[in-house]
């Protein structure tokens, strides 16, 4: 007997188990993160469209950058028979450890058109100086 086979259901089925994600149990949310840096510090933008301003918390401790914040579902589309969500939902963390250069008490934050941007100001460090001789 002849089976037919469907690589494009293997593949989604590969996914799901790669993934995790089954039934009912959808990914979790887990914004993309762009970290790069120039002389002004360090700039962190995440991609947080469909997360509101209020639901967006920045912490430092420790020399721990936290982000942290939920993007909710807004209503489940049911039509006759059919039921699909594709996009990840649900509280979201993200840590980052800033090094002995970041002057903590200066980082910024915006949220705009679903980005949020961190900048980390760098402490301002004179690499040339004069030492003065002493005399023996």
């Amino acid at each position: 007997m002849l089976a037919n086979w469907d690589p494009f259901s293997e593949i989604t089925r590969l996914q799901n188990e790669l993934f995790k994600r089954r039934e009912g149990n959808e990914l979790p949310f887990r914004p993309s993160v762009d970290i790069y840096e120039d002389e002004q510090g360090i700039h962190l933008k995440a991609d947080l469209a469909g997360v509101k301003k209020e639901d967006v918390k920045v912490e430092v401790d420790n020399n721990v950058l936290t982000i942290r914040g939920e993007r909710k579902l807004e209503k489940e589309d049911k039509q006759k028979g059919y039921h699909r969500i594709e996009r990840a939902y649900g509280g979201f963390s993200r840590s980052f450890t800033l090094n002995g250069e970041i002057v903590s008490d200066d980082i910024k934050a915006d949220f705009n058109d679903g980005v949020l941007t961190v900048l980390l100001p760098k402490k301002v460090v004179n690499s040339k100086r004069e030492i003065p001789v002493a005399k023996n």
